[in-house]
């Protein structure tokens, strides 16, 4: 009888995990049917009017009919490199808060900082929304029709030029292009980068990279030459732009792919739904439409074009490129 006992043991534990694992699935089933249970917030790490603010309140507008009528609030967060938003949304540790921004924007921190205050892999990708244009521009009183005539003049003129950049993948990309093409320009910092639009438009930054969402009402005033997109292709809406590559500087290369990222505890089964319903969501023709017209592509691009760790030792010491923990750019 006693050597029957183990096994006997062995078929309780088994039928016990099987009924814990059977009640865990109902649980997470039931959570994910009466989901969301009040409004949900989307953190964006930029300030109104940026590429990635308006994508997020374009689905936020769809998103409720899909939600049970409860709303979806977008709250901005530019500033400090996306650190404040990031840690606003991981220290909410709520399943109704989520992180929507580029994925670049905290790609690159650990290459930027020798201590980061979270966690990268506590952040969980849900979906990705769409690909942000990203485009070079300069003032259009410089009289440059080139990217090329720019690289030009920043090295005639080394230390003169002001230069402002959207943090995160976006301006690591920057450095090595102006680091591989030697220059010297002098970067100025803004809370929200938004505000530096108008700078270029009036000539006090001699250039200006970001999605193109925020360069394009002073390119259709004329006050901003568009040099090139960064994309690996052509923009439809852009389609006499160059890329980077083929304007002869591929350093500036970049994606700019945007997505939504949730709390690790969020279960795979909410996560799954949330993810379908906002792919349905940016798929429905009035969003896409409108993520068009906002010069923004509404079928993200399958790749992200990350500069490799040995394009972070060519840019110098870790001592001379990184920051501490309070040297923030206040570029967002």
């Amino acid at each position: 009888m006693l050597a029957f006992q183990p096994l006997s043991v062995l078929s309780r534990l088994t039928s016990a995990v099987v009924l814990l694992t059977a009640a865990l699935s109902t649980v997470c089933v039931a959570q994910t049917a009466k989901w969301p249970e009040r409004a949900v917030k989307f953190i964006v790490p930029f300030g109104p009017g940026a590429g990635a603010d308006i994508g997020a309140r374009l689905v936020a507008e769809r998103l409720p009919a899909r939600w049970g009528g409860k709303p979806v609030v977008i709250e901005n967060r530019p500033g400090g490199d996306g650190l404040g938003a990031i840690q606003a949304f991981l220290s909410a540790d709520d399943d109704h808060v989520f992180l929507f921004g580029p994925s670049g924007n905290f790609t690159v921190h650990p290459y930027q900082y020798e201590k980061l205050p979270y966690t990268p892999a506590d952040l969980v990708p849900i979906a990705r929304v769409s690909n942000t244009i990203l485009a070079v521009g300069v003032p259009q009183s410089m009289n440059i029709a080139t990217l090329a005539e720019f690289v030009a003049r920043a090295r005639a003129e080394p230390g003169k030029l002001n230069a402002a950049v959207v943090p995160g993948i976006t301006e690591f990309t920057f450095d090595y292009f102006v680091h591989t093409a030697g220059l010297n320009l002098q970067k100025v910092p803004y809370r929200d980068i938004v505000q530096a639009a108008t700078d270029i438009g009036e000539g006090r930054l001699q250039i200006y990279m970001a999605s193109y969402a925020i360069l394009q009402p002073q390119a259709q005033a004329g006050r901003i030459k568009t040099l090139a997109v960064n994309g690996h292709e052509r923009a439809p809406i852009l389609p006499d732009v160059p890329t980077a590559t083929e304007a002869g500087f591929p350093a500036l290369e970049v994606e700019g792919l945007v997505g939504l990222f949730g709390i690790k505890r969020l279960s795979p089964e909410l996560r799954e739904q949330i993810g379908s319903d906002l792919v349905a969501v940016t798929k429905d023709p009035a969003v896409s439409g409108r993520l068009s017209q906002q010069r923004r592509s509404s079928t993200p691009a399958a790749r992200l074009n990350l500069p490799p760790r040995w394009r972070v030792s060519e840019l110098g010491s870790p001592a001379s490129h990184r920051r501490s923990g309070s040297d923030r750019s206040n570029s967002d």
